[in-house]
């Protein structure tokens, strides 16, 4: 009857036995797997996320992201976006924190620090959505946003396309010169570039930046590749958006939770009759269903907007629990009163 609880100590040890490798490639392979499954109609879509703003002492957000499959449990991550985070406390812009009930009768199961598993399932994703839609042969990607989401999205990258080349720009000088040490364990030449060499050269590019609220599009409208797929991952707030209006209106895009997307994601920008034009396309789901809808855009610009949802969350977490599971790894603790009769809550205590 005890709460599993999985923290540092715990996934550590899964990253240093399994590796980043192979823990990223089960992710992908799960996620990849249970996303079929959603466009199939077989799993059910989590609901739209929501939470509050927070204004002081510092900017941010703290939201929660439901999922539950009949059957498969409830996961709830609860996540703070928080953009000074790094430099005022030193701490990740992106903390989160997961929790698994049982479903029949509502016990916590366990609970485990989201933050690695955050980043890696936002990377999965990605990779996910990039095998759908940007060709097979891409070998240039292109980072806007060198925190540490860049990370996981170059990692999860590279274990899916024949990467040779990333150019990477951000709006901190020493995030974009620091890539290159925070991601050497790839073997892949990493080069700062402006956003316009960036938007003409690559093959892929993953947004993943903390702009502000109503601030200038990240990425600029200009020349690109033909056949550029762009994953727009930090949009994330009503008003906050990445990419610019124009280039999205040219743009074969697919959301990852529709509903959500059009609240917050970069599909905000064309609600009304855009929207209902059929400028956005299939969800993910969907498209991992039904592949020959993403192969048919593999020639043309496409957009991937990730605003991320707690299926997602559901699905890593369950990976890392069956690591977990197999190392031997997590402690314990009996978290949960539990009365002597159900009935009467004071008889927890015999006195």
């Amino acid at each position: 009857m005890d709460t599993l609880l999985i923290g540092h100590a715990e996934i550590e040890r899964v990253l240093t036995t399994v590796g980043r490798d192979a823990l990223m490639d089960r992710i992908i392979e799960r996620l990849t797997k249970g996303l079929t499954e959603l466009g199939q109609r077989a799993r059910e879509l989590s609901p739209a996320r929501s939470g509050f703003e927070r204004e002081h002492p510092t900017r941010g957000v703290l939201e929660w992201m439901p999922h539950y499959d009949s059957g498969q449990g409830i996961t709830i991550k609860t996540v703070a976006y928080s953009p000074e985070n790094p430099r005022l406390f030193g701490l990740p812009t992106i903390l989160s924190t997961l929790a698994r009930y049982d479903g029949d009768t509502g016990r916590l199961l366990v609970l485990a620090d989201g933050n690695v598993l955050t980043a890696l399932r936002t990377g999965a994703t990605s990779a996910v959505a990039s095998s759908l839609l940007a060709r097979p042969e891409s070998t240039v990607v292109g980072l806007i946003g060198a925190g540490a989401q860049a990370v996981t999205q170059l990692h999860a990258l590279t274990r899916t396309f024949p990467v040779e080349r990333v150019l990477v720009w951000d709006v901190r000088k020493e995030n974009a010169a620091g890539l290159a040490a925070r991601t050497a364990f790839l073997g892949v030449p990493i080069t700062v570039a402006p956003p316009d060499v960036i938007l003409a050269r690559a093959d892929i590019i993953s947004t993943a930046t903390s702009t502000g609220v109503g601030e200038p599009p990240v990425l600029p409208y200009g020349d690109h590749q033909e056949h550029l797929h762009i994953n727009a991952i930090g949009s994330d707030l009503v008003g906050k958006t990445e990419l610019p209006r124009r280039l999205l209106r040219e743009a074969f895009i697919c959301p990852d939770h529709p509903e959500q997307a059009l609240r917050e994601g970069e599909c905000q920008q064309l609600a009304g009759d855009d929207a209902a034009g059929g400028a956005i396309g299939p969800s993910l789901g969907e498209l991992c269903a039904f592949t020959s809808q993403a192969v048919a855009h593999r020639d043309r610009l496409t957009v991937f907007d990730s605003t991320g949802f707690a299926l997602e969350d559901h699905l890593a977490l369950d990976v890392l629990l069956e690591i977990a599971d197999e190392l031997g790894v997590g402690s314990r603790a009996e978290l949960e009163t539990r009365p002597h009769d159900a009935f009467d809550p004071y008889s927890i205590s015999r006195e």
